[in-house]
């Protein structure tokens, strides 16, 4: 699979891996870092209005490199302020204004929403985004954290009125399971059997799923072992460990160690590899502070996995490697 590929409604191309910027790594120089990565080939980032210091760190290197047409940002608005719920117009409007202005930049390629609010009508939602469009203030919009259900119910009022409909999605999704709740119930996942509908939704519309926690928050980064387990809480943080810390995924992290060995990979390139290989139309977003290893995230796109090495590797196989 190539690095690069095109989403609808953005001019340049796409790397399939987005840098994350949600936890920015601790370096003393965040310019060297940054050009590092996109010298990888990775030329997609992802933040967000609520990450701290994301969007301004970027911003400056921004201005000071000039590397904004080589740079596809992705940012989100309307994240809750404590009970607060921030998805409608002037919650939308007002991120915007303060990211456009802490990215210093005038558009951002991919502007979505950082959660859902049900009783938000798709309505305001829509047009409100398209009202960010016609400025030129943004480029495609979607829904992080959104059902598949809501996205339908806000592209038919859209194409009812003759709008522009979301136009990716960023759920969570990696090869663990998501057994626990990582952040709080508003968030949405597409693993495991409870996914299943929603996986099959993505498959056939093929829309861009730009997946959050590709790696299960650090568990398949390659840091831990799987055989670990009873002292996990060294190497996960509170997240990972609430989500993903379970005896099934320590199958699975067990069951990608058999195939990195054999392949000559990593973990994590055997976890990518196996985001790469579904029939979704996937993206994965990805920290690291080390150029080296985004190299060695780019590779996972080369890796062949068969569909038995798949099953194999999500537990629906169980002949050993």
């Amino acid at each position: 699979m190539s690095l690069y590929t095109k989403i609808n409604g953005i001019n340049k191309d796409v790397s399939r891996i987005f840098l994350g910027t949600g936890f920015l790594p601790n370096l003393e120089d965040y310019d060297a870092w940054l050009t590092g990565i996109l010298d990888t080939g990775v030329n997609a980032i992802d933040t967000a209005r609520i990450y701290p210091d994301s969007e301004k760190t970027i911003g400056k290197w921004l201005d000071k490199t000039g590397v904004r047409d080589k740079v596809v940002l992705l940012s989100k608005c309307g994240h809750p302020d404590g009970a607060t719920k921030r998805v409608n117009h002037e919650a939308m409007m007002s991120d915007l204004q303060k990211s456009l202005e802490e990215l210093r930049v005038d558009y951002i390629d991919i502007y979505i929403l950082h959660r859902d609010d049900p009783t938000t009508e798709v309505a305001e939602i829509v047009e409100t985004f398209n009202e960010m469009k016609e400025r030129g203030s943004i480029g495609v919009f979607g829904g992080s954290n959104w059902t598949y259900k809501r996205i339908q119910e806000a592209n038919e009022y859209a194409y009812k009125k003759n709008l522009a409909p979301f136009s990716v999605s960023s759920p969570g999704f990696s090869l663990a399971d998501q057994l626990g709740d990582v952040w709080d119930d508003t968030c949405v996942t597409l693993t495991g059997q409870r996914g299943q509908q929603d996986r099959k939704w993505y498959q056939n519309s093929q829309m861009p799923v730009i997946a959050y926690s590709s790696l299960a928050h650090g568990m398949f980064s390659g840091k831990m072992k799987s055989t670990d387990m009873d002292h996990a809480n060294d190497f996960l943080d509170m997240f990972a460990l609430r989500g993903y810390a379970f005896p099934e995924n320590f199958e699975r992290l067990r069951r990608c160690e058999l195939l990195a060995k054999e392949k000559q990979a990593t973990v994590s390139q055997i976890a990518l590899a196996w985001i790469f290989r579904q029939s979704m139309n996937m993206f994965a977003v990805v920290s690291t502070s080390s150029t080296d290893r985004m190299k060695k995230n780019i590779e996972a796109l080369e890796i062949p996995l068969s569909d038995q090495e798949c099953e194999f590797l999500n537990l629906e196989r169980n002949i050993e490697k």
